[in-house]
């Protein structure tokens, strides 16, 4: 259907929002399909699919920007809602322009070998039902499995009047379990949600079975352990999720949305060192069928590895088409939103921190008593300030440069830019998790990664007995 969309009414649309006020304009056109399936406690809750097919019209005059969105396709209001953007912006021009367009033919990093809309529901089902029996199964203690499963089918257009007219197809399937074990009173719950920039032949690429399991793990473990040490300690994050407080306290701290606004504590820091030497990160939404990627971004840019600090030193920023004007920085396709109800905005996509020199046990070998933080769970952060908080769902206490026993309700308290500088040690284990991140654009697709890394003197807030 997307293919079909009039690129002459494209032209007219860029052409109404720059006649009646706006120097810039872009379209973006989405066509989505989508499944959700509720698995719980061996039984389907419920299972919903759904089509999306929208326009949304955005215009700049200088770095005034305005977005406005309609599923409205006819003409006339497609024109209306352009002359909107258009007289929003400042005084009506009602200059003709001309558009070359430079339709360019992508070569697709993420290719689905099976769309969404082939695979019949149980079939989704089936593996569903296979992660749910091993969770079940791997202790008595758990009381309960939720298993959900996701995937989408999206295919976008977008054309600007800087020339760019591009389409793109981003397929993406997820997996989520969630277990709960009981006993004595006490319940805790483990979670695990892989997920790629695939189709539902990902549910033949993992182990579904190995998933289930892992989740029940987490819950079983944690049952069992004593309450957290409280206090200032050194604590081992480890590799894959342990990325998401790089990516809550510094990530987002990197976005133009932040820093062209002086929201952010690393606004003007270019060039500087703001982390240890043994830091190197990156933001690259080209890695192949990654949960985070995309071969242009929301805003019809190509996508790209973009460093942001090597050996501590802050090398770039993540910025999007209003960032690049803002800061007078080229954009780092960026650009991103969760559907066309959102106006894009710079934002993350497969962000992680490089692999270092040493091997995860040398690591733990190396600490005298500290927390390891296995599995990282929900928190929250402030890109003004990088002040955070983030509970640890999954910990161990290190004694003696083991890992001894299971603890629960710990918190990670503190500041991102004062956590990067206390790194001491980098594995080479790096790995990454898949979720979903919540910012101005909505709801996206993120992966956060790192290697398993040592920091010193984080506070960690814990229970009492």
């Amino acid at each position: 259907m997307i293919e079909k969309f009039d690129r002459v009414l494209v032209e007219e649309l860029i052409g109404t929002v720059l006649r009646y006020g706006g120097d810039f304009a872009e379209i973006f056109v989405e066509d989505r399909y989508s499944t959700e399936i509720e698995l719980r406690n061996g039984s389907v809750e419920q299972a919903r699919t759904g089509r999306m097919f929208g326009v949304g019209i955005r215009g700049f005059l200088g770095d005034k920007a305005i977005y406005a969105y309609t599923n409205d396709l006819s003409r006339e209001n497609l024109l209306q809602v352009a002359k909107r953007v258009g007289e929003a912006l400042g005084e009506v021009k009602l200059k003709d322009f001309v558009l070359n367009f430079d339709v360019r033919e992508l070569k697709n990093r993420h290719v689905a070998l099976l769309k969404p809309e082939e695979v019949r529901k149980d079939v989704k089902v089936g593996y569903m039902k296979r992660a749910y029996e091993a969770a079940k199964r791997y202790s008595p203690t758990i009381v309960q499995v939720q298993v959900r499963y996701w995937d989408y089918d999206q295919k976008v257009l977008i054309a600007n009047s800087e020339g760019v007219y591009v389409t793109d197809n981003r397929v993406k399937t997820r997996l989520m379990i969630t277990a709960v074990a009981a006993k004595d009173g006490q319940m805790e719950t483990g979670f695990y949600g892989p997920g790629a920039g695939m189709g539902p032949e990902f549910l033949e690429r993992i182990d579904v079975e190995q998933a289930g399991i892992r989740a029940a793990r987490i819950a079983v473990r944690m049952v069992d352990a004593e309450p957290a040490p409280a206090g200032r300690m050194t604590v081992v994050i480890s590799n894959e999720f342990g990325g998401v407080i790089f990516h809550e306290a510094v990530g987002h701290a990197l976005e133009a949305s932040s820093v062209a606004r002086g929201m952010s504590v690393f606004a003007g820091k270019l060039g500087q060192q703001i982390a240890a030497p043994c830091v190197s990160a990156v933001d690259d939404a080209t890695i192949p069928n990654g949960w985070g990627s995309a071969n242009v971004d929301d805003e019809g840019t190509p996508t790209q590895r973009t460093l942001l600090i090597e050996n501590g030193i802050l090398k770039g920023y993540l910025i999007d088409k209003l960032g690049s004007r803002r800061m007078g920085m080229p954009s780092t396709g960026s650009g991103r939103r969760q559907d066309y109800t959102f106006a894009p905005t710079s934002r993350m996509s497969n962000t992680f921190i490089l692999p270092g020199d040493y091997h995860p046990e040398e690591i733990i070998a190396s600490v005298e008593y500290g927390l390891y933080a296995k599995t990282m769970g929900g928190g929250s952060v402030n890109p003004a300030t990088g002040e955070f908080n983030f509970a640890v769902n999954e910990g161990y206490l290190i004694e003696k440069g083991k890992i001894t026993k299971p603890v629960k309700g710990a918190t990670l308290i503190g500041k991102g830019f004062e956590v990067i500088q206390n790194i001491e040690m980098v594995g080479n284990d790096v790995a990454r998790g898949q979720g979903m991140c919540g910012s101005y654009s909505g709801s996206i697709p993120a992966d956060v990664g790192q290697p398993t890394i040592k920091v010193r003197d984080i506070l960690v807030g814990g229970r009492n007995k």
